[in-house]
């Protein structure tokens, strides 16, 4: 799909291109104000976490890991390895 193309103003004075330029600053820095606002809202800190909060996010973290490497060697055992699940495996004599 080809991009809408939005008909370019005609200006024909020094001062119409500087309104405008006024007009497209005022409207960039409204958005970066409302940009700053949304990213600075994503990364808030928490300053409520505790040790303990602390301390299961770690072994949440922990167990997540020890799954992946226990599906990934279950995977290994079963196929041969990464290139065993798309058929690409060595044949065993």
């Amino acid at each position: 799909m080809l991009p809408v193309q939005k008909p370019q103003p005609v200006y024909h004075t020094l001062e119409e291109i500087r309104q405008r330029k006024d007009e497209l600053l005022d409207q960039m820095q409204t958005d970066n104000k409302q940009f700053s606002t949304v990213w600075n809202q994503l990364f808030v800190k928490r300053d409520d976490t505790s040790k303990g909060d602390y301390i299961a996010s770690l072994v949440a973290n922990s167990v997540t890991v020890i799954d992946l490497f226990l599906l990934y060697r279950k995977l290994r055992k079963s196929y041969g390895g990464i290139m065993g699940l798309f058929g690409k495996s060595k044949k065993k004599h």
